[in-house]
Order: structure tokens, then sequence, then C-alpha cells
């Protein structure tokens, strides 16, 4: 058996958990492989709109295995408020979700040093969520975290090491008052690391091998997007990990031989949350009309995201890097209104039009665009796509000739049903 990945293709928000949640009866297993908690997957069916920040978004589907990969950080206090939340709607997952030994854990200081980098930053400030996660991953690199498995390892010891060190830093390099909030957030976090505790804390990178081995079906949920990431994103306009398909590999210790399928999700158009560039951006009531139709603000933070038209150039980018075997786009009903929809096909650099994603993008930077006509239906109710109108089909058809890859699933909604698989002849 093969490891199919599903993750984002652009900046992150592309509706990653609803399609998880839609897929997720054909496997076996469902694995998230890196990021934190400043993901939020939305999911909604029965009316009701469920959003997941760690927690695997196939929870929802009966008898599944839900893997919380070494790639992950994990807050105990927000995990906590998760498995609160589903037991209050009567989901119990206490024993179909394993948690890696290997992920790390974001500790109470690394939220405050998230919010004294940021202040000593200044105008230069990259838009963190403040949520621990990019000191989280420094020191994952610089070889000082503390693993969910230190839980089980001389835990006190470890913690009180790495507490003093943030500290010191806190004090002696940002100048940064932290001691109230340090004392309200550790009671938090303690009682999220019982709750962690009672979980299945497991060497999940032999679990996931084994469960190939006996033919299981594994799905890799990925979190934020390609062009956020560590590496090939817009730096330093970026998230602290691999988001890319690769990643799945090195956030769950699964082969490169072991990747089967590759889904790669888009929306109809393009949005981005925080600082760094986005080429496409729409600053005119077109954005405002993008953002009012989608509403486009953020699940986790509430933040308003930045919207504007979907950018091929980004999108072959990506494409690239993640070996996409198939195309799925979101949020279409959103463009129900456009008489005209336009799509970025090239970038404009110093007087020259380029089609390749740059090392920087900058200011300079201008979309070369086309123009297709909109198709002024209201998608929202349609379930097949002979339903679909003329310029809709082509607006889909332009997009998998300009790839080279299908598109195989069209979503026309927030709801479960809303989710259109597309047959290609």
């Amino acid at each position: 058996m093969k490891v199919d990945v599903l993750l984002g293709l652009q900046w992150g928000d592309e509706g990653k958990g609803k399609i998880v949640d839609v897929l997720t009866p054909k496997y076996d297993v469902i694995a998230r492989f890196q990021g934190g908690p400043n993901a939020g997957h939305t999911l909604e069916f029965n009316n009701i709109k469920h959003v997941l920040h760690t927690i695997p978004s196939g929870i929802f589907r009966d008898n599944k295995i839900n893997i919380i990969g070494n790639g992950v950080v994990i807050d105990p206090i927000v995990f906590k408020k998760e498995i609160e939340s589903l037991k209050n709607i009567g989901v119990d997952i206490s024993k179909n979700l394993f948690i890696s030994k290997k992920a790390h854990m974001i500790l109470p200081t690394h939220r405050i040093l998230d919010a004294a980098s940021e202040q000593k930053k200044g105008k230069s400030k990259i838009g963190s969520t403040l949520k621990g996660i990019g000191p989280t991953y420094k020191d994952k690199i610089g070889r000082e975290g503390l693993r969910v498995g230190d839980l089980l390892y001389n835990f006190d010891e470890k913690y009180k090491t790495r507490i003093e060190s943030h500290k010191l830093l806190l004090t002696d390099f940002f100048q940064y008052d932290y001691k109230q909030i340090l004392n309200d957030c550790e009671k938090d976090w303690f009682e999220g690391i019982e709750v962690l505790k009672s979980f299945n804390i497991v060497d999940t990178e032999h679990m996931v091998n084994q469960l190939m081995l006996e033919k299981k079906s594994v799905l890799a949920e990925g979190a934020q997007g390609t062009l956020l990431d560590i590496d090939f994103g817009s730096y330093p306009f970026v998230t602290s990990s691999n988001t890319i398909c690769a990643g799945a590999c090195t956030g769950m210790g699964v082969a490169p031989n072991k990747i089967g399928e590759v889904f790669g999700i888009f929306k109809a158009y393009c949005t981005r949350v925080g600082m760094g560039p986005f080429p496409t951006e729409l600053h005119d009531e077109t954005g405002e009309e993008l953002r009012r139709a989608g509403n486009e603000f953020g699940s986790t933070t509430g933040r308003p995201r930045r919207c504007g038209w979907l950018d091929l150039v980004a999108l072959k980018y990506s494409v690239m890097l993640n070996g996409v075997t198939e195309l799925i786009m979101m949020k279409a009903d959103v463009l129900d209104q456009f008489e005209t929809i336009k799509i970025c096909v090239g970038y404009e650099i110093d007087g020259k039009t380029v089609e390749h994603f740059p090392f920087e993008l900058n200011d300079d930077v201008k979309p070369v665009y086309v123009e297709l006509p909109g198709w002024k239906t209201d998608l929202t109710d349609i379930r097949h796509q002979n339903e679909f109108p003329e310029e809709f089909n082509n607006y889909i058809d332009f997009i998998e000739k300009e790839m080279g890859i299908p598109v195989t699933i069209a979503s026309v909604g927030p709801n479960r049903a809303q989710t259109i698989f597309l047959e290609k002849e």
C-alpha cells in the first residue's frame, strides 16, 4: 500500500479539512504530518461547523485510525480544548487517536517568545499567529525541544531546564515582562499535559509502516499551504515546517517510494493571511466582494484574509514541487457573482514576462492576466457536473490545460454534500 497525500497549493486556508472528511471513507488511517495549532481545518455537516487545530480531520468518521505524526508541534492547552469540544458533541476519540512520541510540544514560554520576537521586529514583523509555533520549531532544530515522549522519561527536570533557558532569553535579550503571563498559562498547560498523557503515545513511524504492511490505506493530511513552506515558500513570510509532499515523509517516517496519489487543493481564487507578498491581491471593491462572498476570515485567528485572482504561476510551481496527480478546486461558488473573471498566467518583472516563480516576490512583480467570462449562476445547489454552466466548465478546462493534470473534485459550498466528483472522458 502507498500513502496518499493531501495538501494545500496556495498560502493555506484552501479547505483541506473538508476534503479530508469527504475522502476519509476510502481510507483506514488519517495522519497529520506537520504544522501546529495555527492551522484551522473547518468541516461542516448536519448544518454544524467544526474547526480542528491539531487532531486529524478523519475523526468524525467511525472506526478510522487517526495519527498525529512526529512533524506536528502540539500545544497541550489547545489539544485539551479540542478534546473537550469533541466530547461536548458526543465524539470520543480516546481509542482511535495515536500521538507520536517524537512530536514536539509548544511550551508556555514558546508563546511568550513568539510575542516578544514580533514586538522586537517592529515594522519588519512577519505576521505570526503568536501560537508559539516558530519558537517551538526553532528549539527543535536547535536540539533543545521537548517531545511528547519526554513525558514518559524524566520530564520534570527537562521541562525546568528548558523553561529557565527561555526566561533568561526573555529577560536578557527581549527585555519582556513575562511573569504574569507565564503564571496564568502554566496551570492550563499542565492540565493539558494530563489530557495528552491519557491518549495513545506511540512510535507512530513504526505504526504507520506496519499498517501499510497490513494493507491498510493511509491518507496524510497537510496543514498550511505550499507557498508557506519553510524552504520553497515566499520566505521569510512562511511557516516553520515543510508543507510540501516531502514533509509527509519526514513528518511521518515514510519512505519516498511509499507515496502514492498527491491531491493538491486550491481555491478558485487566492487568499493570504498576514504579511508577505501576494501578486494578484486586490485592494479594491472586487477584493472586498471576494472576502464577503467567501467569508474569508481565519478559522483560528479570525483575521480577515487578503483576496485576489487565481495565480497559475504560483500554482504550477506548487504542482511541480509536490508531484500533484489530481487537483481539487474549492469555493468555486464564491465566483458566482462576477461578469468577468481574471486568471494570472505570468509575471511582469523588469519589463519582461516570466512564467516561473521567482526567488523573491516584491512590489515590482506585476501579474499578467487573461480574462474569462463568468457564469453568473448559483452553483451551491448543483450536485452533478452535468448541471455546470458552460462558462464554469471553460474555467476548469483552462486550468487543466495550463496545469497538465485533471481537476477531479469541485466544491461549490462548505457542506459535505456540496462536493462534486468530476468524471473525465
